[in-house]
């Protein structure tokens, strides 16, 4: 007997609804062709570690509980004096997500936390990078449900990108808009 294998909600929605609007939007020939997102990444910087680096920890702890997956801390590569840095000093942390947890991620990010952003208008159009990758910053980690506001002892901003395989922007600003993105108009 084989078992199910779960598949995420929006993946189902990718292969059932996405892929066949941005095939007949810019004519691929082969389904192969159709750009899709190929991961997230999650970035949180940390400034204060260079003080105490105990806040780097709390900060990957609370990466951790957001993405469902463990972050990798991300060290100094030089001493820069004016910053009180070190060389190899804890200066952040950072995680990838792929596959399931990318898509998991994503719906939440969209139908979660995005709606939760004070003063939210919408996601800035120009922030593609020329080779379809999409970037953005929030301000605060606890806009995520996984985050219990009494337990933080310091908000802190992320970034987030969102790498996909389309060749240009316009592809890849047509793939965020079917996955639900709000854009600013």
């Amino acid at each position: 007997m084989a078992e199910a294998t779960y598949t995420p909600k929006l993946r189902t929605f990718y292969d059932e609804v996405v892929r066949p609007k941005m095939i007949e939007q810019f004519g691929y020939k082969n389904p192969m062709e159709v750009p899709t997102i190929d991961k997230i990444v999650i970035n949180m910087g940390v400034g204060e570690a260079t003080a105490d680096t105990k806040k780097v920890t709390t900060a990957a702890a609370d990466l951790a509980q957001i993405a469902g997956q463990k972050p990798v801390i991300t060290r100094a590569r030089k001493a820069i004096s004016n910053f009180k840095l070190r060389e190899n000093q804890p200066v952040g942390a950072k995680v990838t997500l792929r596959k399931a947890r990318m898509y998991e991620f994503m719906d939440r990010l969209v139908s979660i936390a995005l709606p939760r952003v004070r003063d939210f208008r919408g996601l800035n159009p120009k922030s593609f990078d020329g080779r379809g990758n999409y970037a953005m910053g929030v301000k605060e980690h606890i806009v995520f449900p996984e985050i219990n506001y009494d337990r933080v002892e310091q908000i802190w901003g992320m970034d987030i990108i969102v790498c996909t395989t389309a060749k240009t922007d316009e592809e890849a600003r047509a793939l965020l808009k079917a996955f639900n993105f709000p854009f600013r108009q």
